[in-house]
């Protein structure tokens, strides 16, 4: 059996097409098509097949289509036999089938390897698996069926796939010289799509790529004027971006050796066109934040507007505070207005479990989520870091570097050209960034209300409205800290049974220390995250750190910190800058420093 709706609606039994009946009854099969494998409510169906306006009958009417396509796909099921292709379940209904039988389900199978094989630096197969997917596009999904049923999203969603897809395919193939393999395709999906600048912007180089410029020009000359009409809008950055390359011969067609060439130069190959997308899993308990989410999102509507400058936002704070957690929700919710991807590298200025990424490692891991082959990677720092930015050029990303050690760090990875954002996370001030141009945004501990939201969110509302105290104790107990909240509630989590008022005994008993705030090995905890904020001092800046306990009133100045550690006021006043800079300390008022309590409790084990 063959089922095909990546074109005309078609179902094959050996050499025989079957009749598929009405247009009612074709169209509930390709809706079960373009879903195999998930189950399809009964009020799902009706809704698409009679577009929210059913007749009274709408119910018995499908019931009586899906026992003619069981008896239609099984000759000889008896009657009220619920066969083995089109299962009926509670109110819904799922046809079965394997990926082999179903164009649609193989064309994303060969997707999924075409994009690993991107993703992993093999375009020259991400090719081959890119073409064998499209080349099972044979013309508009489902035709056959009614046109309004078909412009429905489960239909629709076929077809941006499968424009994604050749935008996909045209990416490897500029890479890697192989355009004329994916021309056509590219060619169909343009037309599916007249107004798709990244789509066009894609055709316009692989045509430039294929030795057809005057072609190439004359895709983008239509695009323009279309866009002017339907839209009245000038092209996009990507889309100029691209006609400039080819305006500028800078996309010439694979083999092609210029006269300066020697017979064994290798042929120039168009610099990839690759659109990652690497952000980490957002939070689904994310709560809070909102003034710096405005911030953050505001310097992002600056970016998209001007594109005049490269823009970089650092995030700082205390360890645990959630810098990387703000920094991965908020790209998430903006990520649409990059439309050239979003690029995310763990730099583990950090990590105790290995040394901070070299930048040099980090540029590699940048160049090959754009798709440049390890092979084509140069060797120097400098000349990484030339070819990431030549690849960001005239294009709008989102860049995530996460856990920044210091700025020599992050010198060779910035700046990134204009119309891109880089968003640092690091729990050091980095100063020299914030001097070269940098906006800080210094994350405070949340608010009492934002910090009992968000335990409420991890352990259940009913649980905090049940024993608001408790609630509020435990909240006070982690000092607001957003990663002492999330150890103890995952704590709470497991022990449903228990009463938060037995929890909050615990935190009770354990003050002064940080015991209850400890995870299993490899799970983040407090005084894990605060030993590697701690190891990046100087001598004398762990030192003043472990004596600051000793100072009991809420503030410690200059002199005061002096007279702890034996120190003048002038050193003892650097030394205090360098624990605020790393954000051990907080320079709550001019002058006046002070020591959160569970930083407190830290520097305490240290001296025992």
């Amino acid at each position: 059996m063959r089922f095909e709706v990546l074109g005309s609606l078609r179902v094959v039994r050996g050499e025989t097409e079957l009749d598929l009946g009405f247009p009612q009854q074709r169209a509930l099969l390709g809706l079960l098509l373009v879903q195999t494998g998930r189950p399809i409510r009964m009020s799902e169906i009706v809704e698409v097949l009679w577009s929210g306006q059913p007749p009274a009958s709408a119910r018995n009417v499908v019931r009586r289509y899906v026992g003619a396509l069981r008896r239609l796909l099984e000759p000889g099921l008896p009657p009220r036999a619920p066969g083995r292709r089109l299962l009926g379940l509670t109110g819904a209904y799922l046809l079965e089938a394997d990926t082999d039988e179903v164009d649609l389900l193989c064309f994303r199978d060969l997707a999924r390897q075409g994009m690993r094989a991107a993703a992993t630096g093999r375009p020259e197969e991400a090719v081959r698996h890119f073409a064998d997917a499209l080349a099972l596009w044979r013309g508009p999904v489902a035709t056959g069926i009614p046109v309004a049923i078909r412009a429905h999203p489960h239909f629709a969603a076929v077809e941006r796939d499968i424009v994604r897809t050749a935008q996909m395919a045209a990416d490897a193939a500029l890479l890697c010289g192989r355009s004329e393999q994916v021309l056509p395709a590219l060619r169909r999906a343009a037309e599916v799509e007249p107004l798709d600048e990244p789509l066009h912007a894609r055709l316009v180089m692989s045509l430039a790529a294929c030795g057809l410029q005057a072609e190439a020009l004359a895709v983008y000359e239509r695009v323009r004027r279309d866009l002017a009409a339907q839209l009245g809008v000038a092209p996009g950055p990507e889309l100029g971006a691209a006609h400039a390359r080819v305006l500028r011969q800078e996309v010439r067609p694979a083999g092609h050796i210029t006269a300066r060439s020697t017979p064994s130069a290798r042929p120039h190959s168009p610099e990839p066109f690759v659109r990652p997308a690497q952000l980490p899993p957002d939070l689904a308990v994310f709560t809070g934040r909102g003034t710096e989410l405005d911030t953050l999102s505001a310097l992002a509507d600056t970016t998209a507007a001007t594109g005049h400058r490269p823009a970089t936002v650092l995030i700082s704070g205390m360890a645990g505070i959630g810098k990387t957690t703000l920094a991965v929700h908020w790209a998430h919710s903006v990520a649409d207005r990059f439309p050239d991807g979003q690029l995310h590298v763990d730099l583990g200025g950090f990590d105790p479990r290995r040394a901070a990424l070299e930048p040099a490692e980090a540029l590699r891991q940048l160049l090959a989520a754009l798709g440049v082959p390890a092979q084509r990677m140069p060797e120097g720092v400098d000349e990484l870091a030339g070819l990431h930015r030549r690849l960001l050029a005239g294009r709008r990303l989102l860049l995530l570097l996460d856990g920044a050690a210091d700025t020599e760090q992050l010198r060779p990875l910035l700046p990134v050209p204009p119309g891109c954002l880089t968003v640092v996370t690091s729990r050091n001030g980095l100063p020299g960034l914030i001097a070269a141009g940098a906006r800080p945004l210094p994350l405070d501990l949340p608010s009492a209300a934002d910090a009992r939201t968000a335990l409420a969110r991890r352990i259940g509302s009913e649980r905090v409205t049940a024993e608001p105290e408790a609630a509020e104790e435990i909240v006070a107990r982690c000092g607001r800290l957003p990663l002492a909240l999330a150890v103890v509630a995952a704590r709470a989590a497991s022990r449903r049974d228990f009463p938060l008022a037995a929890l909050a005994a615990e935190l009770r008993a354990s003050h002064g220390s940080l015991d209850a705030f400890s995870c299993a090995k490899g799970a983040a905890d407090a005084r894990a995250a605060f030993g590697c904020s701690y190891r990046t001092l100087s001598a004398g800046g762990a030192r003043l750190f472990r004596l600051l306990p000793r100072h009991t009133a809420p503030f410690v100045t200059a002199g005061a910190a002096a007279a702890l550690a034996d120190l003048p006021v002038r050193e003892a006043r650097t030394l205090l800058g360098e624990l605020t800079d790393a954000h051990l300390v907080t320079e709550a008022a001019p002058g006046h420093y002070a020591l959160h309590e569970l930083l407190r409790a830290f520097a305490t084990e240290l001296t025992e």
